[in-house]
């Protein structure tokens, strides 16, 4: 077993944090962290008896301050950044996801699929804060102001701003687009907003565990850990384990 048989006095006891609003990846429900991720994660880290282990929900955006600033030890579901986030090390990928766009129908291209983001150029698109995803065309894009990048806090803000038209589209996994809709849709007053489809899938994003580069001192623990989440993270993948875990999410 993987770290030795560790009494419970002897466990290192470790925080990870979790985005807290993005189901149905990632999110907080009375205050526990819930979904794909954190349920991939618990079980992995009960695997690895040397270490205490709890995964709690943050904001995103706080949360990878946090990492920057070495105040956290680690934050689950960064996609892979290292240039825009040096202070980041990563864990092997944990699960795939496919970046969507959902746009009102009234805008959206019709016909042969549509080319990203050349087809979406003068549209207000939304995103959530501090995700960097949309790739480097259409960085160049906003940089060049041929595009209106909006960004609230999670993906239900998101999606209401889209039905009621204060956004053109929005991007984010297709999964957690689909799950917030669904819920959404169920709103009274979201009942009779505009109709919203799904307009071309932008990329696959693999997301992590990222762990903090920033005062190695507080976490001297950090390589030992990573080793093993790693092979325990192998597992699961081989024995099937993680989908099985993945698709219980989802279905949720």
């Amino acid at each position: 077993m993987l770290g030795g048989g560790a009494a419970a006095a002897d466990q290192v006891e470790v925080v990870v944090y979790a985005d807290d609003a993005y189901p149905p990846y990632s999110y907080s429900l009375n205050g526990e962290a819930r979904g794909v991720y954190p349920g991939i994660l618990r079980k992995a880290f009960a695997r690895m008896p040397a270490y205490k282990v709890q995964v709690l929900p943050v904001p995103w955006k706080r949360g990878l301050k946090m990492v920057e600033m070495g105040e956290a030890f680690a934050l689950t579901p960064p996609y892979y950044r290292p240039e825009e986030r040096p202070y980041m090390d990563y864990s092997l990928p944990i699960f795939n996801e496919s970046v969507a766009l959902f746009c009102n129908d009234t805008v959206a291209p019709k016909g042969s699929p549509s080319r990203w983001p050349d087809d979406y150029l003068g549209l207000h698109i939304g995103r959530n804060t501090g995700y960097l995803i949309g790739g480097k065309e259409f960085d160049l894009a906003l940089k060049q102001g041929k595009i209106t990048l909006n960004e609230a806090r999670g993906t239900e803000e998101n999606l209401r701003k889209l039905l009621v038209g204060r956004l053109d589209c929005y991007m984010n996994d297709r999964h957690a687009i689909q799950n917030a809709l669904a819920r959404i849709r169920t709103e009274k007053a979201y009942q009779k907003t505009g109709n919203v489809v799904e307009a071309t899938i932008i990329s696959q994003e693999f997301g992590y565990l990222g762990f903090t580069r920033v005062d190695p001192v507080r976490y001297p623990f950090k390589s030992e850990f990573v080793r093993q989440f790693n092979v325990v993270l192998n597992e699961m993948k081989r024995s099937g384990e993680l989908e099985q875990i993945a698709e219980s999410e989802l279905r949720r």
